[in-house]
């Protein structure tokens, strides 16, 4: 049977992520994406500027300089966790060291503000002195996060790690019950990312299932949504969408 012809609606899936790349001023949109999982799905990330956070941070620290709250790197696992538990908006630049953010002129720390206020940047949002790859703009009650991107390549790792660590957390939980050793797993690989990145220019719905038969493998579905105005539509739509056959198909498969 082809796999990707049988029919299945949203609850058949393990996990959805609509994703919506702007390749000429380098963000993307995400919905489905929580800042947890963002945190885990890149590399290592160093330190956190918080341009605005509706919650407050008691264990955080504070630059005198900018006026601004941050998070060190050894704080980031803990903080990503109690954001999870959190409602209101997150923004946030990341950056290498704070003695940077002492060198930040009147201009730039302005142009933060800006970004914490409005949720876009007045030029680009990448700063010599912070070395800054991303600048993250979270929005719990529209279910959105937007996310500039100083190497639009990164958007490929983010998201195959992303279901990469759904996959291998889903095969722990199976491990435990079986009372079996973790299995390893294949992990997904976009063999023409060239094919991907012009549909996440459109807009594109990524979702995953597992199959036992006739081998244990899980399938990544990507189908293309740019009618969507609206990130958090989707949601509403979503077993419209997924009647559609996807543009795209990807298979991992768990070695025993």
């Amino acid at each position: 049977m082809d796999l990707s012809k049988k029919m299945r609606n949203a609850d058949d899936f393990i996990k959805h992520l609509y994703v919506h790349m702007n390749e000429l001023n380098q963000f993307v949109i995400f919905s489905g994406l929580t800042f947890q999982e963002f945190v885990s799905s890149v590399d290592q990330l160093e330190n956190l500027l918080l341009l605005k956070n509706d919650n407050e941070n008691e264990d955080g620290s504070f630059n005198m300089h900018t006026r601004l709250a941050f998070v060190e790197e050894s704080d980031l696992t803990k903080f990503s966790k109690v954001m999870s538990d959190k409602k209101g908006d997150l923004c946030w630049i990341d950056f290498s060291e704070e003695k940077k953010l002492n060198l930040l002129t009147p201009q730039e720390q302005a142009e933060l503000l800006y970004i914490g206020h409005k949720n876009e940047p007045i030029r680009t949002p990448f700063y010599h002195q912070l070395q800054n790859r991303f600048v993250y703009l979270e929005k719990k009650d529209d279910r959105v996060t937007k996310v500039y991107f100083r190497e639009l390549n990164d958007v490929n790792e983010l998201v195959m790690t992303y279901f990469n660590n759904i996959v291998q957390a889903k095969e722990r939980a199976a491990s435990f019950w079986r009372r079996k050793p973790t299995s390893s797993t294949l992990a997904f690989n976009f063999k023409n990312y060239d094919e991907v990145r012009e549909i996440f220019n459109d807009g594109v719905l990524l979702s995953v299932y597992r199959v036992e038969k006739p081998k244990v493998s899980y399938m990544l579905e990507l189908r293309d949504v740019p009618e969507i105005n609206f990130p958090e539509e989707i949601w509403d739509d979503l077993n419209t969408i997924l009647k559609r056959q996807p543009n795209v198909l990807v298979e991992a498969t768990v070695k025993k």
